[in-house]
C-alpha cells in the first residue's frame, strides 16, 4: 500500500480481476485506511478515462452558461438540478460555501413504484434543455462510478468481516448522487472563514471523488489534528468514509473532516459521487457483527438519515421548511 502525505493509495486491479487474494489484500488496506484517516486514493479503478474526460468537459461547459440560464434547472424538491453560490452552508459554518453545483441521482420514471409512493429524493433527473449533451456525458459517468462503488463495497464488506456481498442487496435501488462542482477563485483577501466547502463530514456511506489538477482539497489528519493536502493524482479517485458507514461500523471506520480552499486564482472543478444504499435499507451496527449491548446507534433507514442531513445544510430546503 503506497502512502502519500498520510493518505494511502490502494490498487483495485486485482479486485476487479476477481482475485480472492487481491480482494482480501485490498480489504486489509482499506481497513487500515478507514480506521485511521478515513481517506484513501484508488488506482486501476475501472472508470474509463473517456467517461471522466467527457463528464469534466460537460461540467466546464455547463458552468460557463450565464447564471440566469443555469437557473432554468434550479434544484427541485428531489435534490436534482443546479445550486448557485450560497445555496449550501455546512453545519457550524459561518458562511455559505463558495461553489456552484449540479446534482443528479438514479434516473427513475414518474411511474416507478417508489416515486409514486412519494419516496423522497427519487424520480427523474432535472436535465437542462439548453445543453442536451450533458445527460449522456454525466449519466454515463454516473453509471461507471456506480460500478466502481460496487467493487469497493465488496472489499469494504470483507474489511468489516462480513460476506463480500453484504452490501449488494442493500444497494438494489441505490441512492447514489453525483454532483458536478464548480469553485470560482476565492478572492485573495477573502476571510479566513470563507471556504469553497467548509469543514464537514459527508452524510452517506462512501464518496468517490474526481478532482481536476488545481488542488485545494484538505483532510483533517486525526493523529496530528492538522490539515493535510489531498492533491490530485492522475489516474486516481479519492475515497472517503461518510457518516452513515461510520455509524454502520459502530465507529470502527472514521468519517473525517475535510474542506476545500481555492486560492489558486483559477477555476476549480470536481465531480463527487455519494454512493449510498436503497432508501429503506436498515443501517444497524448489529448486522455487522456488533453485539446488541455494544451498539452505539439505533437502527435507521439510510434514506431518512441522508434526507435529514440534506435538509439541515441546503438553503433551498431550509426555505421550504420555513415557508
Amino acid at each position: 500500500m503506497a502512502q502519500l502525505a498520510g493518505i494511502p493509495m490502494i490498487d483495485m486491479a486485482a479486485v476487479r480481476a476477481g482475485s480472492r487474494d487481491g480482494l482480501e489484500r485490498a480489504a486489509r488496506e482499506i481497513r487500515e485506511a478507514c480506521t485511521t484517516i478515513g481517506f484513501f486514493y484508488i488506482k486501476n479503478h475501472g472508470v474509463p478515462q473517456a467517461a471522466i474526460d467527457g463528464a469534466a468537459r460537460a461540467a466546464r461547459e455547463f458552468f460557463a452558461h450565464p447564471i440566469d440560464v443555469k437557473r432554468r434547472v434550479a434544484v427541485n424538491h428531489r435534490h436534482r438540478g443546479f445550486n448557485s453560490l450560497g445555496d449550501a452552508t455546512m453545519y457550524q459554518a459561518t458562511k455559505p460555501d463558495y461553489k456552484e453545483f449540479f446534482s443528479i441521482g438514479l434516473e427513475l420514471p414518474e411511474d416507478d413504484p417508489n416515486v409514486m409512493a412519494g419516496e423522497a429524493l427519487r424520480g427523474p433527473n432535472n436535465w437542462p434543455d439548453f445543453m442536451p449533451s450533458l445527460r449522456p456525458a454525466l449519466y454515463g459517468y454516473y453509471e461507471a462510478m456506480g460500478a466502481c462503488g460496487a467493487d469497493l463495497l465488496r472489499a469494504i464488506a470483507i474489511s468489516l468481516d462480513v460476506d463480500e456481498h453484504f452490501f449488494a442487496q442493500r444497494y438494489a435501488k441505490r441512492m447514489q448522487r453525483t454532483q458536478m462542482v464548480y469553485y470560482p477563485p476565492q478572492p485573495p483577501q477573502s476571510d479566513a472563514d470563507q471556504f469553497g466547502v467548509a469543514p464537514h463530514t459527508d452524510y452517506g456511506c462512501i464518496t468517490l471523488l474526481w478532482q481536476d489538477n488545481i488542488g485545494g482539497l484538505q483532510v483533517r489528519e486525526l493523529a496530528s489534528q492538522s490539515w493535510i493536502d489531498a492533491p490530485p493524482i492522475e489516474g486516481t479517485l479519492v475515497i472517503n468514509v461518510g457518516d452513515l458507514l461510520a455509524r454502520w461500523s459502530n465507529d470502527r471506520f472514521r468519517s473525517t473532516l475535510h474542506r476545500v480552499i481555492n486560492r489558486s486564482g483559477q477555476e476549480r472543478y470536481s465531480i463527487a459521487t455519494f454512493y449510498d444504499p436503497t432508501y429503506a435499507a436498515v443501517v444497524d451496527p448489529r448486522d455487522l457483527g456488533v453485539a446488541p449491548g455494544a451498539s452505539l446507534y439505533e437502527p435507521v433507514a439510510a434514506g431518512d438519515y441522508i434526507l435529514g442531513r440534506i435538509n439541515a445544510s441546503m438553503g433551498y430546503r431550509k426555505k421550504a421548511a420555513a415557508g
